[in-house]
Parts: C-alpha cells; sequence; structure tokens
C-alpha cells in the first residue's frame, strides 16, 4: 500500500471494495474452470463406453451453462455503484385497492428473488393500503452488487388481470413504480449541509407492532435545496430512524446527480426518449392469456407463476445486455 494510504478513508475503503469485487470475480473465474475440468473428465468417460457416467455428465453440463450465464452476466456489472446494496421503493400507482394490491405483489416478487440470491431485506418506511396491499414500501436489499442487478427494475410495472375485487369479474389494469437507488457507503462522496434540513418527528403508524405507536419515533427529513423528502419508521429509537433517513437522503441526493449526468450524456447522444409513468418499463398479463413481457428489451416468459415468485433473471441479464448495446 502506497504511504498515508489508510489516512483517506473514504479513497481507502473504495479501493478496498474494488479489490474484494475483483478477488470474488477470479475466485468464480477459477471455480468455472475447475469444474469444467471435471465435465471434461465425465465426457472422456461416457466417450470410452462408460455409460453409468452419462446421467451424471448430463446434470453437470446444466449447472456449468447456467453458471457461466450467471458469471458472464455479472461481468455485465461496471457501473461505478454497481458493486452497491440497494434501495428499492414501490408506488402504488392510480387505482385505489387495485393497485395497492399489485404494489404488494411485486413486493412479494422481489422478496423472493433477494431470497433466492441470498440478499438481506430491510424493510425501512410502509404505509399500508386503506383495504389491502401498500401504498408505498421502502426496503434495503443489503448485499454484494444488489443494485447491479436490481436498476433494471427501475421504472412502471403494468399489471392485466380479471379482478378479485370486481364482482362483475372484469379485467382491470394497474400501476405500480418502482424506484431503485444505490445505497451509499464511506467510500460514496456526498456531503450535506446541516442547515440545508428540516427534520420533523411523528408518531409512527402501520405495522410494526404496538411499540412502534407510543413515542414519536418516526423521522422525516426534507432537503430544502432539491425538495427531496425521507420517511422511517422501522425503529422505535428515533436516533436510529434519524441515521437510517439520512443514509436514505445521501442514496436519493446520488440518484439525483447520476440522472442529471444520464440526461446530459443523452442530450450528447440525441436522445429522447425517457421512462414515465405513462410509458411501462414489463407488463405482466394474467387474462386472457398469461404472459410478462420487458416492452425495452423485449424477453418475455410466459410462465407468469414463476414470475411473481421471483424468477427475474432473464429479465435483468436482458436489460443489462441491452444497455451496453
Amino acid at each position: 500500500m502506497a504511504e498515508g494510504f489508510w489516512n483517506d478513508k473514504r479513497s481507502s475503503e473504495k479501493v478496498i471494495k474494488e479489490m474484494n469485487s475483483l478477488k470474488e470475480i477470479v475466485g468464480e473465474f477459477q471455480g468455472l474452470q475447475e469444474y469444467s475440468d471435471e465435465v471434461e473428465v465425465l465426457i472422456d468417460f461416457v466417450e470410452s463406453g462408460e455409460e453409468e457416467f452419462a446421467g451424471e455428465l448430463e446434470e453437470k453440463i446444466k449447472v456449468l451453462g447456467s453458471s457461466i450465464e450467471a458469471y458472464d452476466t455479472k461481468l455485465l456489472l461496471d457501473g461505478e455503484y454497481d458493486s452497491n446494496s440497494a434501495i428499492v421503493t414501490i408506488h402504488a400507482g392510480a387505482g385505489g385497492t387495485e393497485s395497492c394490491d399489485w404494489a404488494e405483489m411485486l413486493y412479494r416478487m422481489y422478496s423472493r428473488w433477494c431470497n433466492e440470491k441470498k440478499y438481506k431485506i430491510t424493510e425501512l418506511d410502509f404505509m399500508p393500503g386503506d383495504m389491502v396491499g401498500v401504498k408505498s414500501v421502502t426496503f434495503a436489499v443489503e448485499g454484494m452488487r444488489a443494485y447491479g442487478y436490481l436498476k433494471s427494475e427501475k421504472g412502471v410495472h403494468r399489471l392485466v388481470r380479471i379482478s378479485p375485487f370486481d364482482a362483475a369479474k372484469k379485467r382491470h389494469t394497474s400501476f405500480a413504480s418502482i424506484d431503485v437507488m444505490p445505497e451509499v457507503d464511506e467510500s460514496t462522496d456526498i456531503e450535506i449541509n446541516a442547515g440545508d434540513l428540516k427534520i420533523d418527528t411523528y408518531r409512527a403508524s402501520g405495522a410494526g407492532g404496538q411499540h412502534v405507536n407510543t413515542t414519536d419515533s418516526a423521522v422525516r427529513i426534507t432537503h430544502l435545496p432539491s425538495g427531496v423528502v425521507v420517511t422511517c419508521q422501522k425503529e422505535r429509537s428515533q436516533l436510529k430512524n434519524r441515521e437510517t433517513a439520512m443514509k436514505l437522503l445521501k442514496s436519493k441526493l446520488l440518484e439525483i446527480e447520476m440522472k442529471r449526468k444520464e440526461e446530459e450524456m443523452k442530450k450528447l447522444q440525441g436522445e429522447q426518449n425517457e421512462i414515465g409513468w405513462g410509458s411501462q418499463i414489463r407488463s405482466y398479463v394474467f387474462q386472457p392469456y398469461t404472459m410478462v413481457k420487458d416492452h425495452r428489451t423485449s424477453v418475455e416468459s410466459g410462465n407468469v407463476k414463476a414470475v411473481m415468485d421471483g424468477d427475474l433473471d432473464s429479465f435483468i441479464t436482458g436489460y443489462l445486455r441491452w444497455k451496453k448495446m
């Protein structure tokens, strides 16, 4: 290490983080090489007439293929914040009960995906629907490259189905928006002036048990120059909620800066397309047929149940490859 390396905590944290990421990628590549060598040995056995190894060979080839595809996808995550954890917010769109139910379904879908990937989920803010579902929910997804993968989900998601809340069994269209931000860490350079903040406390409500409602533990922070508002009510401690809200605010401000740079690049490149509330990125059709289709990449699946159970890898990979085109 260079002299004075550890004196700059922010810079050293960033370097160590990059080193750990590279070590993980190199380690996975070496593991794939070793597994590939095992497959080659089995191929030799089967080709020499030892048919009892054919079943094992077939299974190992499947595993190797899926592992290579996952590794190839990971190599696409080369953005500045792709290795960070993520903060995800789901907002129900217009439509009352229908949209709140759809937002809850999406929350379950992402929770299933995170559990499959061994990512830890921590709920930060929750606003229940008036009757069912959720109006909005914000949660942290902790783990290496969570943001890199989940950034593909940012945008409007559209549901078409026969409503379970409609006695006439009519087809309904519902919308929910997903916002995904990189979680800030010690290596992220975001400075906030305390004089630019308006901090309010209030009594928490919704999920969390009786203790949340007994004190003014919930925290709302408004960043006056940008108008950004963040809230947190997950802890009974006002201090902890304030710390988490500050982390959320830094992530929001980082997202604004990233979007500003992206818009500048689009102007230079002559691009005018923008994802907005009126232009969904993905449609989920339950009736009259079953299909999930991403409108940016044209990746689709006829197995709606699997997708709603968290099978999102084909959509994430499709997005990451599309962005590289």
